[in-house]
């Protein structure tokens, strides 16, 4: 802002050499003028001078002859025929002042002229001179003063110290003044002219000065925005100075390396831009009074924020979390690095965030900020758990018919064989438990056949009519429903159409209508429904399962799904099952891309629905 100012009241080049000349220029004449009109007026006053003390001294010695006449008329005519026929006022004054004679004036009405300089300069022996207004004639006259003897007889050597009378002469300066006059009008006349053609030439030489640096201006602007395309020293006149194509070569050069600079500055950045943008870890540049210098896409998203509005902004305005806050003040207080586990609140609920914190240094190793690296490792942590329980819960549920086989083996190994009835008893017992195995087993399989196919795309999907899909897996299940006497109702319109694979998808209602049968109450009903929900544009056919039994509890609803995992231990080894039955229907539903939902109340019973792509035909 300050430099703009300065800037605005700078001048252009041409009006600071410009105006500066002419005034140089103007000063040097008027003193040349002045000088020349002070010579002048001081050659003239000299030669008039000169002049009239010329005429005194000639007519000085007619002067002492009347001196020493009786009465003064001659000497008054002489003096005023005199004087009129050399335009010059002469005037005879006596030692007491009086004026005795004057050319152009009565002596009687005239005043003592004994003060007089020039006067007293006369009596003095000496020539004496003035410069005055006269009173009386009402000019200026230039007077020369002469002292006067009386005249002595042939031989004699006048005596001046005995001086009789003084002749002045004196001629008015209005002719001085009226030549110096048309002198100084020729000077000024000429003053003008010359100023004149000097502005002209002046004016060019000054533009051609300043219009390479104009040029160069524009280029340097052109610089600043930006643009190096335009060369400054081919535009350059050849009547520039060498100071100025010097300048102009050293700007090209310096422009081709800023270019170069530049482009490499901006396709680092560019980079550093992508790959920040790109990265998977939030990460956020915090300066030194902890505002944030900038974010990428992946802390944007983790913290549900706009990267526009958080720049700029205090990190605790942007990340409610006290324990964050504090690791930051800690790494920009002490400069040392933060490696920590931060729980996040957010509206999914708990975020699990692997937090690195180091500092943020400049080009000269001075610390600017403090740069935050969050991991969100919430669905890795949630894996490792799944894994942990999973690893826990197939080894529980291998392990219980191995140990209960193991246990009748070495019971009959021990002398149950001699008892048919205990060995038979002990057997089926094997059995069964080898039977359940052997389920689990091909449960797990059937588990990662489903997972690998569905990830390599192996599983086909054809159009094709839900509705005998759905009669298959009741027919399946009415024998199981018979047993506990739970009615199986199965609600579908028969023109139905849904992208699927038959066998796949009739495991996964058979595992649904199973898991209903087994967990509804002694004459119940379980209800299998199809139809068509959703928009006219985005249609999807919602399969239904309803049963009317136990329920499952709120807090067992989001790992309902997972393998192994059992709501109600208990009650369900005594329903028997592996405990994939959900996962495999999970599994195959997303294989058919789309989602299962399950709504359940303890006590009330519960409801899996099953959303695929289809149509009516």
């Amino acid at each position: 802002m300050e430099a703009s100012k300065v800037i605005m009241l700078q001048k252009k080049l041409i009006w600071q050499i410009f105006p500066a000349t002419m005034v140089t220029l103007l000063l040097a004449i008027v003193a040349v003028t002045w000088y020349a009109s002070t010579s002048l007026h001081d050659f003239y006053l000299e030669e008039s001078e000169n002049d009239l003390h010329a005429r005194a001294h000639l007519v000085r010695s007619r002067v002492e002859k009347l001196l020493g006449q009786p009465g003064a008329e001659e000497l008054r005519s002489f003096c005023v025929q005199v004087g009129r026929a050399s335009a010059t006022r002469i005037t005879v004054i006596d030692p007491a002042g009086k004026v005795l004679a004057d050319s152009n004036e009565n002596p009687e009405t005239m005043e003592n002229h004994l003060r007089r300089p020039e006067i007293a300069q006369a009596f003095a022996g000496e020539k004496g001179q003035s410069l005055r207004f006269s009173t009386t004639l009402n000019e200026s006259l230039l007077y020369v003063a002469i002292p006067v003897s009386e005249e002595k007889k042939p031989g004699e050597i006048a005596d001046l110290t005995q001086v009789k009378a003084v002749l002045r002469m004196a001629v008015p300066v209005t002719a001085i003044d009226r030549t110096l006059k048309s002198i100084q009008l020729r000077i000024a006349l000429g003053s003008i002219v010359v100023i004149f053609l000097a502005a002209l030439v002046t004016l060019l030489i000054s533009r051609n000065i300043s219009r390479p640096l104009e040029e160069m201006k524009k280029g340097a602007e052109a610089f600043a925005d930006g643009d190096f395309s335009k060369k400054m020293l081919p535009s350059q006149r050849k009547s520039a100075s060498l100071e100025v194509t010097t300048l102009a070569s050293a700007m090209d050069r310096m422009a081709e390396l800023l270019d170069d600079k530049i482009k490499a500055i901006e396709t680092h950045r560019n980079q550093l831009d992508t790959v920040f943008s790109s990265m998977v870890e939030a990460v956020i540049a915090i300066d030194l009074e902890e505002r944030i210098i900038s974010i990428n896409k992946a802390a944007a998203r983790l913290l549900d924020i706009d990267r526009r509005d958080a720049q700029g902004r205090y990190v605790q305005a942007v990340v409610r979390n006290i324990d964050l806050q504090r690791q930051i003040s800690r790494v920009l207080e002490t400069k040392e690095s933060v490696e920590v586990e931060i729980v996040l609140q957010d509206q999914e609920g708990e975020k699990l965030l692997q937090t690195s914190i180091v500092s943020l240094y400049d080009g000269k190793a001075r610390s600017v900020g403090a740069l935050v690296v969050m991991n969100d490792v919430t669905k890795l942590r949630r894996l490792e758990t799944i894994r942990r329980d999973f690893v826990a819960n197939v080894s529980h549920e291998l392990r219980t018919p191995i140990t209960s086989i193991r246990g009748y083996v070495e019971t009959l190994l021990d002398g149950a064989l001699d008892s048919r009835e205990d060995a038979e008893k002990f057997l089926q017992i094997i059995q069964r438990q080898s039977d359940r195995l052997n389920a689990i087993i091909d449960d797990l399989l059937a588990l990662s056949r489903i997972e690998q196919e569905s990830q390599e795309g192996e599983i086909p999907l054809q159009d094709r009519a839900l509705y005998p899909v759905l009669a298959a897996a009741v027919q399946t299940c009415q024998v199981e429903a018979d047993k506990t006497e739970v009615q199986l109702v199965l609600d579908c319109p028969e023109n139905l159409l849904v992208a699927m694979n038959d066998t796949l998808l009739e495991q996964a209602v058979v595992n649904l209508l199973v898991n209903a049968i087994k967990y509804s109450q002694k004459g119940g009903t379980v209800e299998l429904q199809a139809g068509v929900a959703g928009e006219a544009t985005d249609k999807k056919v919602v399969i239904t399962v309803k049963d009317n039994g136990c329920g499952i509890a709120p807090e067992h609803l989001p790992r309902l799904f997972e393998r192994f995992y059992r709501s109600d231990r208990a009650r369900s080894r005594s329903v028997g099952g592996t405990g994939l039955g959900l996962a495999i229907v999970k599994h195959i539903v997303q294989a058919h891309g789309g989602r299962i939902d399950v709504q359940s109340q303890e006590g009330v019973g519960s409801e899996f629905r099953v959303s695929l792509t289809g149509r009516l035909g």
